[in-house]
């Protein structure tokens, strides 16, 4: 698994992104502490009536994360830069599937994520790297 660093952290992401992703930055943090059952529940609608989020939304959602926090940069940053980055996404009218697992193969580690159609974003790893444990998928509205 491969983490951002606060030395390749993303450079040339516009100011305006950058503003959006301080924004949703005490959010991301203050979900961070919630117990998963709970996160799950928040996420769950905070995403209706959302479109499914695009691979390039989603990548910039996180690098901008990355962009503006030391802590969503490092290894130990994974919940709240996955939790900004949707909430990133959320703020233009997008979700993608936010989740959180743990690694296939020994240590054990738990992780958090962002996908977009099965695939992890900008994570360096195989699709069938993380085991799903708690998943929250855009959830479009009901056509009428």
């Amino acid at each position: 698994m491969t983490t951002p660093s606060a030395l390749d952290r993303p450079a040339g992401v516009p100011l305006a992104r950058r503003l959006a992703a301080r924004l949703v930055l005490v959010p991301a943090v203050a979900l961070s502490f919630l117990p998963p059952r709970r996160l799950r529940a928040v996420l769950g609608l905070v995403c209706r009536g959302a479109e499914p989020a695009s691979a390039t939304q989603a990548k910039h959602a996180r690098d901008a994360m990355c962009a503006v926090s030391l802590r969503c940069a490092g290894p130990p940053g994974c919940l709240p830069r996955s939790l900004g980055a949707a909430l990133l996404c959320r703020l233009g009218g997008s979700w993608p599937t936010w989740c959180t697992g743990v690694r296939m193969v020994p240590p054990f580690t738990a992780h958090a994520w962002i996908e977009v159609a099965g695939h992890p974003v900008d994570e360096g790893v195989p699709d069938d790297y993380f085991t799903r444990l708690v998943t929250v998928a855009p959830v479009s509205r009901p056509d009428r």
